[in-house]
């Protein structure tokens, strides 16, 4: 990621932070706007030439766009005003906007905890990772696929990023597509996630302190996905970004192994 891009992310982040009327239907609109951008050579190159004026720009956005939302207009006139690095990357700064927007339309749902339900459930099942990944499946198919597997049990928000994200994976993987989004989520809402390996399924006390301890050493609040894994034997696993505090038995094991080995 260029420095280019770096800011027009925060400085795009902060636009859609203060502007009125975000909801769960303003990150549908985004993410329409990301599929249409990213479908269209021309389009995202007109958006994203910096030789071009930023009004223009942001010009040819309002007039393609007009029948969007003033939410969604506005915001994306403040995207494509920036400067960024490739017009790739200012597809995946809408589509950033938009999952940070389906984050501010259901603050009160634990949209981290559903897309990590969604992502072991992808993980448990090859058969649907490789549908929703398969480059030949239709997208629109792939959309369907994923509202009738979720059945509602999640909220709204995390339908729509999960079924969004999978209409348009751009050479990425299902699974990468959904931890990105759950990062995003995590930074909108001030916490960053982390992913914990355990043997046996932790108390809800244990899970505290574990929070408030991972909270005193990243300075955030920490949002904690937790996988049973028996492989662990012993301790714990915990993955926060590219960190990884690794305690387990299994972990040592394998560490005096190549020790000896070495």
């Amino acid at each position: 990621m260029g420095s280019a891009t770096t800011q027009a992310l925060e400085t795009t982040a902060n636009a859609l932070a203060s502007t009125k009327g975000i909801t769960v239907d303003v990150a549908g609109e985004l993410f329409a706007v990301a599929r249409l951008v990213d479908e269209s050579v021309q389009l995202s190159g007109a958006l994203a030439d910096p030789s071009v004026p930023a009004e223009a720009r942001a010009k040819v956005a309002s007039d393609v766009f007009a029948q969007a939302s003033e939410p969604t207009r506005e915001v994306l006139r403040v995207a494509v005003s920036q400067r960024w690095s490739s017009a790739a990357d200012l597809v995946d700064g809408i589509e950033e906007l938009a999952v940070r927007a389906a984050a501010i339309g259901e603050p009160n749902a634990d949209l981290s905890g559903e897309l990590f339900a969604v992502t072991r459930v992808i993980a448990d099942n090859p058969e649907l990772e490789l549908a929703l990944g398969s480059r030949l499946g239709d997208s629109a198919a792939k959309g369907g696929l994923v509202e009738r597997v979720l059945g509602g049990s999640t909220s709204p928000a995390t339908e729509l990023i999960v079924s969004s994200l999978v209409r348009q994976p751009r050479e990425r993987r299902v699974r990468q597509l959904l931890s990105r989004a759950m990062s995003i989520v995590a930074a909108q809402r001030g916490a960053v996630v982390a992913t914990v390996q355990t043997a046996s399924p932790l108390s809800a006390e244990q899970q505290t302190r574990l929070s408030q301890a991972l909270t005193r050493r990243y300075g955030s609040n920490v949002s904690l996905n937790v996988v049973v894994d028996p492989t662990v034997v012993g301790g714990l696993r915990v993955q926060v970004a590219d960190d990884v505090i690794d305690g387990s038995i299994s972990a040592r094991l394998a560490d005096l192994r190549q020790k000896l080995a070495g």
